[in-house]
């Protein structure tokens, strides 16, 4: 059943999660923000993981008044295909690469080589772009790698890091805290300010892990 909440004085947060993650309700995510975006009183929309993200000016708008168009829009959205490319990240798995490999072999009962041969099978799919800049959730991790996050996030986590968290995949743009387990990393550039298109990946783009030559 889908949610509308309250996101503070000028948000609207709808929630369409129910139960596992849906591709099928994800495509509407995308299809419904890009509606909500031609609309003037809208400030900005932000597709999450099954969710979206309306900002609007409070002051100008009645939050009852965006709601109803947010319920609409959700409800005439249709899970439209999205134009997608896919990308290939070659990845340097474990040693002081991937310190978190051991781990997360041992918390899905597979050696390491069973256990990035089950990261790179994987068929990865750009489900939202947020928490930091260029920083993509990807859908399509095998369940048996769905080790909860960290307890206690680290305070440093290098740039091109390969992570999972739950049951997503990513990969870190920039060096920062996280509490996400590092399998390996790339030497890809996900994010540059000064490139035409600062984010390598956009939603709904595929993502293939290769071991780096």
């Amino acid at each position: 059943m889908t949610r509308i909440h309250m996101a503070g004085a000028g948000g609207l947060l709808l929630d369409a999660a129910d139960g596992p993650f849906s591709d099928t309700t994800q495509r509407r995510i995308w299809a419904a923000s890009r509606t909500l975006d031609t609309y003037p009183d809208v400030l900005q929309t932000i597709p999450g993981v099954n969710n979206l993200l309306v900002t609007f000016d409070a002051i100008q708008t009645d939050p009852s008044v965006m709601e109803e168009l947010l319920r609409t829009i959700w409800t005439q959205a249709s899970a439209e295909e999205v134009p997608s490319r896919e990308i290939v990240v070659p990845v340097v798995y474990g040693g002081t690469f991937g310190e978190d490999l051991a781990l997360v072999a041992r918390f899905a009962n597979l050696t390491e080589e069973e256990t990035i041969d089950a990261h790179m099978a994987g068929r990865y799919s750009v489900a939202a772009i947020g928490a930091m800049a260029g920083f993509v959730y990807l859908t399509g991790l095998d369940p048996r790698l769905a080790i909860p996050r960290r307890d206690s996030p680290r305070l440093r986590v290098e740039e091109g890091a390969v992570v999972i968290g739950g049951g997503h995949a990513g990969m870190m743009p920039c060096t920062s805290p996280s509490g996400w387990h590092i399998l390996g990393r790339t030497d890809l550039c996900l994010f540059d300010a000064f490139r035409p298109e600062p984010g390598l990946l956009r939603l709904g783009d595929t993502v293939r892990f290769v071991r780096a030559s």
